[in-house]
């Protein structure tokens, strides 16, 4: 089975065309040029006219410098009447590559990743990765670590996954979560490691790693550089008065493999009543923005979003205040997926399956035209990388 870790791109090759091409009448060097001003897409339908087109079109070189002159956002998508194939849509709601779903996984969740490889799993303990670039898929194995034998029920394992990428390695690391927390449910949340090394998951095996004291909310997991940062379960804020804030975080070092130290949130520190504490739970989301965790606190339609600029200070900044009511009037429902270069914000309404883009500075919307969306993921690939799927 191919690799799923992707083939770095040289970073100190002088520009040149593939060795043993021919590029016709213009000279290699001409073409290159001429090819950079193309979209992706029109390029790679370009591969098919001649050998010496596609050799360029596919050398790394060559796409490194493509997608520096071309850094529009791509995403993967699922859509609701399509289960069959996950979709790479631009940022104007092409539909520009589809690639097939892997047999037996039409029906499970697209994980909300940032990588150059899509997550797809159920709450049922199946996971597979998938890299969009060569179609190599790595099943995860359902059984668990040695150190968790006997304390998972197989038969309901309600299962968490986040995947993340470790920036120091390079690697590519999945978190799961046994027993998720759910009322009537008194088990212990379980925690195990897999590293990521492509080929076969037929020896590889899960690593249990010790759990948190605290039960965390899994479904508000988020992956930023590495790390996965949790919110507290609800059941704290359903508690007269346990002392855990709403905003409270606790994360996962995907590289130490290790908790970090809790994290204390922006919101609390700026609220003296307990009562009002209590119910701002629900109004609280975490997310990555420009490669900060950045927490979403919806309140009275507006959608205010906090950045974590230093972990170890616990320094928050509010750098965003959106009013929502011409889109939205409930929290869940608004989830912030990207900031542009320009400042603008892509925002994702789940229950809708709608994509849409704000302006801060007037405070106005416009819709990405893409069919209704099950799930979204960015995705930090290029285009032209991709060998599997078809052209739209």
């Amino acid at each position: 089975m191919a690799s799923l870790r992707p083939s770095s791109p040289p970073t100190s090759r002088a520009r040149r065309a593939p060795a043993g091409s021919s590029s016709g009448v213009l000279p290699p060097d001409v073409l290159f040029d001429v090819f950079l001003r193309l979209a992706a897409k029109e390029l790679c339908r370009l591969r098919a006219v001649c050998h010496s087109w596609r050799c360029l079109t596919t050398d790394p070189l060559f796409i490194t410098a493509h997608v520096a002159r071309h850094p529009g956002p791509l995403f993967l998508a699922k859509l609701r009447d399509n289960t069959a194939q996950i979709c790479i849509v631009d940022l104007s709601g092409n539909v520009v590559k589809r690639i097939p779903v892997p047999e037996g996984c039409h029906h499970h969740h697209l994980l909300c990743t940032r990588l150059n490889l899509a997550c797809l799993a159920t709450d049922l303990n199946k996971c597979h990765v998938l890299n969009p670039a060569t179609g190599a898929v790595y099943t995860l194995p359902e059984g668990p670590a040695v150190e968790h034998v006997n304390r998972v029920n197989l038969r309901h394992p309600n299962t968490f996954f986040a995947l993340g990428r470790v920036t120091s390695t390079g690697e590519y690391k999945v978190l799961r979560m046994f027993n998720r927390w759910a009322p009537g449910h008194d088990g212990k949340q379980l925690f195990e490691a897999f590293t990521i090394n492509g080929g076969s998951a037929r020896h590889a095996q899960w690593r249990g790693r010790q759990g948190h004291d605290l039960i965390t909310e899994a479904l508000s997991g988020v992956v930023v550089d590495g790390v996965v940062y949790f919110l507290m379960d609800k059941v704290y804020g359903r508690s007269f008065y346990t002392g855990i804030s709403p905003d409270h975080i606790v994360s996962f070092d995907l590289g130490t493999e290790e908790w970090r130290r809790d994290l204390q949130g922006p919101i609390s520190r700026n609220i003296d009543s307990k009562k009002v504490l209590r119910t701002i739970r629900n109004q609280l989301t975490l997310v990555e923005l420009k490669g900060f965790l950045v927490i979403s606190y919806y309140h009275q339609l507006v959608m205010d979003l906090w950045f974590l600029m230093d972990f170890e200070t616990g320094l928050w900044v509010k750098e965003y205040s959106i009013q929502t009511e011409s889109i939205v009037r409930r929290p869940s429902y608004a989830e912030p997926l990207l900031v542009l270069d320009d400042g603008r914000l892509v925002i994702y309404l789940p229950a809708m399956g709608r994509l849409l883009i704000c302006d801060p500075g007037s405070n106005t919307f416009s819709e990405v035209e893409v069919r209704h969306l099950d799930a979204v993921a960015m995705y930090s690939g290029s285009l032209l990388s991709l060998q599997e799927g078809d052209m739209v």
